[in-house]
């Protein structure tokens, strides 16, 4: 059986460079990595990596902490965090704690014990959690906390491209459908929504409350839009978008003749929507991917990575057209 010294001889590189392309690929260029894998596929060499992570001190596993994996956002993320991961040379496990902001800090407190780090997704009790990241290996998704790696929108400029659009379709009176409160997104397009309506005089936006980020949330908001008097509605996220506008379809209201509706994250359900939706699109694939090269950075891995903000971009749709009346 192949050895380690026989695929760095005839690869022409040390062994360290061998052992780096198994265990920790990124930091290898890729035409040594490729040629290093071709020659040990032909010699049959099979790196044993229970031994390489015993020396190491590691597991090779990163934990994924999310609210909810039925949400297509969240499936999202985690299809980013794997497909890097992978490339890392990481195994990824992940657990759903069912939107329990009481279960989250356990089962980071789990995850942080028995992988090399966490990225705890879009969190539900973050004071908490922050006590039980200390000392460990934590990035966070769709969240910000002072002293933790993040992976974060700016929720501010996104919101002032959502309400800029139905301004400029004459829309004055706009309502808000939130999500969870104890959601750090829905907390930054409520601040990004009451920056912009500071800074039109004639814009009115109306609170509709809190809602379970469900369909079932999006159609209890409905009605409240309605009764507001709204002629636009921007809603915490798309599948609450989908159940909003199929109770307004209900109440025989047409979209957006009679209400325009803006959901957020541009998931694959606002294509596929009876009208389609005008939503925010966020690379969620992408804040995935960036997570694990910020764990790889706390792990001494080498990759290059940021906290900045990330973008979102408005991707207008049927369901926004212009203000009744105008």
């Amino acid at each position: 059986m192949a050895t380690i010294h026989d695929v760095a001889s005839a690869a022409g590189v040390s062994t360290a460079t061998v052992s780096r392309v198994f265990s920790q690929p990124l930091q290898v260029t890729e035409t040594t990595r490729l040629r290093v894998q071709a020659i040990a596929s032909a010699l049959g060499y099979r790196p044993n990596r229970v031994a390489a992570l015993l020396r190491s001190g590691r597991t090779g596993t990163v934990g994924l902490l999310v609210p909810d994996l039925g949400n297509p956002y969240f499936a999202m993320v985690t299809k980013g965090v794997q497909a890097r991961a992978r490339e890392s040379g990481l195994t990824t496990f992940v657990v759903d704690t069912d939107e329990s902001a009481e279960r989250e800090p356990k089962f980071l407190r789990l995850l942080a014990a028995q992988t090399d780090g966490v990225l705890l997704c879009s969190p539900r009790a973050l004071a908490d959690d922050a006590a039980v990241a200390q000392g460990s290996n934590v990035v966070l998704v769709n969240s910000v906390l002072d002293g933790l790696d993040s992976v974060s929108v700016d929720y501010v400029a996104a919101m002032r491209q959502v309400v800029d659009h139905l301004y400029a379709l004459g829309h004055r009176k706009i309502a808000y459908a939130g999500g969870p409160k104890a959601s750090w997104s829905d907390e930054m397009r409520r601040h990004g929504l009451a920056l912009v309506k500071n800074q039109k005089t004639d814009l009115d936006i109306t609170d509709l409350g809190s809602f379970g980020p469900w369909v079932t949330g999006g159609a209890a908001s409905a009605d409240l839009a309605v009764a507001s008097g709204a002629t636009a509605t921007v809603v915490f996220n798309d599948l609450m978008a989908i159940g909003f506008m199929n109770r307004l379809s209900e109440r025989g209201l047409s979209i957006p003749r009679q209400m325009s509706v803006v959901g957020c994250d541009d998931t694959f359900v606002a294509q596929f929507a009876a009208v389609p939706l005008t939503t925010l699109h966020i690379d969620i694939a992408g804040m995935g991917a960036r997570a694990v090269d910020l764990l790889n950075q706390q792990l001494g891995h080498g990759t290059s990575a940021s906290n900045t903000p990330w973008p979102g971009e408005l991707v207008v749709r049927a369901s926004t057209g212009a203000a009744p009346g105008t």
